[in-house]
């Protein structure tokens, strides 16, 4: 029995009394991944990024673990939610234009003291004290370093197109308008190599592509590293009891936290270890995170039909924001149906050992987006479910 095997029998014998759909997470594997991630950072904190991971009770798993502090979060309701459920470091990833939940943490103590939020243009300072409301604490602010490769004089760009701060003389003006404002404090600074970090440089099946993937991130990270350098320097002229550096992601915590610069790194999607996560040379993790859709028809040979499935993930359309079939091994989608709203036919010789009633287990292609489609997870070790948690939704939280 090849290990895929043995997890799919442990998975069912674990819900055999569940119906599906239903999604769990195998802790066994999560908190391997956990240790992984620390091993990779190298004694630096690792900050969880929260849009990854979407349930409370895996939230404070994972933190009350050596290496871990702090959460990344990705709404400011959900930054305020998450600071009164007491978690007491909660770092906005993102601006917001949310005036109520502003005027909330200009007014509560506590909230200004576990929530930093993100700026990079003085208007976003601008829109925060418009919606005080009478509030007077201090806001903790991070500035967002725009961690883009830009080539031949600015003309090719690669990476994420989020801050526009990009030179050290750029953050600097930005820290400096933040000091000259009455009411706010420069904590920290964030840089995301999404070019780095989020993308796969060994896809099966295309060697030319991942070979020129590994030299651009090669050559992004020789850029980066000694720009981020000489943005810190700068900032801190500016602000010396600067409280953190952070940069990163899954798929770059090693080499981020390489940088003497960086003083912490954020992580979250390498705790489920989702399907666009399979094709990296610099680790590999265990898939942690999955769900189950029932069998519901056979229409043929070789053909089974699932209740619905058709969970694409964000991001640019194709292929590979699908979910994938994974267990049993050997099914597929029919290329003129995929992933269906209400109904999934998938293709393969495991289809004719399938019944109706039996569940079919599909990986996500992106972590914490799988959460928004189910209200609880189901917490598996071995082969038992030993406790069932709600997901943000199933709290009644849809954020974004």
């Amino acid at each position: 029995m090849t290990a895929r095997a043995a997890d799919r029998a442990r998975y069912d014998r674990a819900t055999a009394h569940l119906d599906a759909p239903l999604a769990l997470v195998d802790l066994d594997a999560f908190d391997a991944n956990a240790d992984d991630l620390v091993r990779r950072a190298q004694g630096k904190p690792v900050r969880v990024a929260s849009k990854s991971v979407r349930c409370r009770a895996l939230l404070e798993r994972v933190l009350a673990k050596d290496g871990f502090a702090g959460i990344m979060s990705f709404t400011l309701a959900e930054s305020l939610w998450l600071a009164r459920s007491g978690f007491e470091d909660v770092l906005l990833a993102y601006p917001s234009a949310d005036r109520a939940a502003f005027a909330e943490l200009a007014a509560d103590p506590k909230l200004a003291a576990a929530v930093t939020v993100m700026v990079d243009d003085p208007a976003q300072l601008r829109l925060i004290d418009e919606a005080r409301d009478g509030g007077r604490e201090i806001i903790r602010v991070c500035l967002e370093l725009d961690t883009a490769l830009k080539l031949f004089g600015g003309r090719v760009r690669v990476g994420a197109r989020r801050s526009p701060l990009h030179s050290p003389a750029q953050v600097a003006d930005m820290a400096r308008a933040v000091a000259r404002r009455p009411g706010f404090r420069v904590v920290g600074i964030m840089a995301y190599e999404g070019h780095i970090a989020g993308v796969g440089d060994a896809v099966a099946g295309h060697p030319v592509r991942s070979r020129a993937v590994r030299l651009m991130q090669a050559t992004a990270r020789r850029e980066l590293a000694e720009r981020r350098g000489e943005v810190v320097r700068a900032v801190r002229a500016v602000v010396p009891d600067l409280e953190f550096v952070n940069g990163g992601g899954t798929g770059s915590v090693q080499h981020t936290a390489a940088e003497d610069a960086v003083t912490e790194i954020a992580a979250g999607s390498g705790l489920y270890v989702p399907r666009l996560f399979d094709n990296y040379t610099s680790f590999s993790g265990r898939p942690a995170a999955l769900f189950a859709q029932p069998v519901v028809r056979r229409p043929g040979v070789g053909v089974v039909t699932v209740l619905g499935g058709g969970y694409p993930a964000s991001g640019a359309p194709g292929r590979d924001r699908l979910p994938v079939p994974y267990l049993p091994e050997g099914l597929r989608y029919d290329p003129q149906e995929g992933a269906g709203e209400v109904q999934t036919p998938l293709l393969g010789a495991p289809a004719d050992d399938l019944l109706i009633g039996d569940k079919v287990w599909f990986r996500h292609a992106k972590a914490g987006e799988l959460c928004e489609r189910f209200d609880v997870l189901h917490l598996v070790e071995g082969d038992a479910v030993t406790a069932t948690v709600p997901t943000y939704r199933g709290e009644g939280h849809t954020f974004l």
